[in-house]
């Protein structure tokens, strides 16, 4: 009897572990699209255990903010699930079990994904840049036992097992010579400067100091014609901004890039409407990221809903809306209306702050379990321990009763 109490009192404590220790992990990453297009980007997550795994209100995030992908449906057990960008022809052939939107930077990206009780499940923190793919051969991401390399073949294993692999540290210098047929879009792009160009003439084409500093989402008139963003030039020379681009990061995104020999001047504005850019600009709350053309992040802003005849306006002390609409000029913000911009912001702070206490309470709760159960795991396992002690007890005295 004793051995079979032993027994349902370790039963009961690894109990815990089967029903808890699900694993999702990122997989494969073609963060550099494909050979048909540098915007046909995916993510691959897999389930390495024998359950499957509901993925409702997890989330996989960017610490920069983009992308940020609320996740649906489930993961069957040592199974893949594929994250297509913007449409379901990014992988042909393969149903995608999300469509995203969200370019993901050659520059490299921190992702983390996000169980429903806003654990940590995985993360891949590529901020540094990213540690395999090739951008020219269009060689993907893969992970593996010890680390991650690169796709033994341009456009890697959407929904399949990865490859045999390429180290990702032997690219340089050992790209097989077929491979060698599809050109390295950097190397497209620095032929077109002269090799005699000085250096610093190269740098200054990517200064800082080019900013979002209005916009109007929700315009008096009809949004199709008079939407627009408004740029300004914070620096004392020009800027040539040509190759740059903006892309908006809700509903149905946009990437608007800047054509050749477009320049703003010193200290000087840059108004574009909806008609030039395509880009739409919710009315329920949507942001915007400007883009250098080695795809590093310049510049981002966001807001939610949006006041009808009111533009949105960067000031010293962060953004506020106006009715004042001042495209091309100088913003016009009164004392009145950034203050209730700031009491806004005060009560989102605030609410920022009792999720934080939430999240810690629940974080707190976790590490003193020993077991990654969630919010709600102490008074599960306190319960369990409850349990055993009354079945023990129990027992002897039943034993005692029987002796008598």
């Amino acid at each position: 009897m004793s051995k079979k109490i032993f027994l349902l009192l370790a039963s009961f404590l690894f109990f815990p572990l089967g029903v808890f220790a699900g694993s999702i992990s990122i997989n494969e990453m073609a963060w550099m699209g494909t050979t048909t297009s540098a915007n046909d980007e995916w993510i691959e997550l897999y389930n390495n255990t024998e359950n499957s795994i509901t993925l409702d209100g997890w989330a996989l995030k960017s610490a920069d903010g983009t992308p940020k992908i609320e996740l649906t449906g489930a993961v069957p057990a040592n199974s893949f699930y594929l994250l297509e960008r913007t449409d379901d022809t990014t992988v042909p052939g393969i149903t995608a079990d999300k469509i995203y939107t969200g370019a993901l930077g050659n520059s490299g990206e921190d992702l983390k994904l996000y169980d429903n009780l806003n654990n940590i499940i995985d993360e891949v923190d590529c901020s540094a840049g990213w540690l395999a793919g090739d951008n020219g051969t269009k060689q993907t991401m893969e992970k593996t036992s010890t680390g991650w390399q690169n796709s033994e073949n341009p456009g890697g294993t959407p929904k399949s097992r990865n490859s045999a692999g390429v180290a990702a540290e032997a690219n340089a210098g050992q790209i097989p010579p077929e491979t060698l047929q599809v050109p390295a879009e950097p190397i497209v792009e620095r032929t077109e400067t002269p090799q005699s160009s000085p250096s610093p003439v190269a740098k200054q084409s990517y200064p800082s100091g080019i900013i979002f500093n209005e916009i109007l989402p929700s315009p008096d008139g009809p949004d199709e014609t008079e939407e627009w963003i408004e740029l300004y030039n914070q620096n004392n020379f020009e800027v040539d901004i040509s190759e740059w681009k903006i892309q908006d990061i809700e509903g149905s995104t946009t990437t608007y890039t800047f054509s050749a020999n477009t320049k703003i001047g010193p200290n000087k504005y840059l108004v574009l409407t909806r008609p030039e850019t395509k880009i739409t600009l919710n009315n329920t709350g949507d942001g915007l990221t400007l883009f250098q053309p080695d795809d590093k992040i310049i510049d981002k802003v966001s807001y939610n809903k949006a006041p009808r005849s009111q533009s949105y306006n960067k000031t010293g002390s962060g953004w506020a809306w106006s009715v004042e609409l001042t495209p091309d000029k100088k913003n016009i913000v009164s004392a009145l209306e950034k203050s209730a911009e700031t009491q806004n912001s005060a009560t989102e702070q605030e609410g920022k702050g009792d999720a934080s206490k939430e999240l810690l309470t629940a974080t707190l709760t976790q590490n003193s379990s020993s077991f990654n159960f969630g919010k709600f795991g102490l008074l599960f396992l306190a319960a369990i321990v409850t349990s055993i002690l009354f079945v023990i007890i129990f027992y002897f005295i039943k034993i005692k009763l029987t002796k008598k």
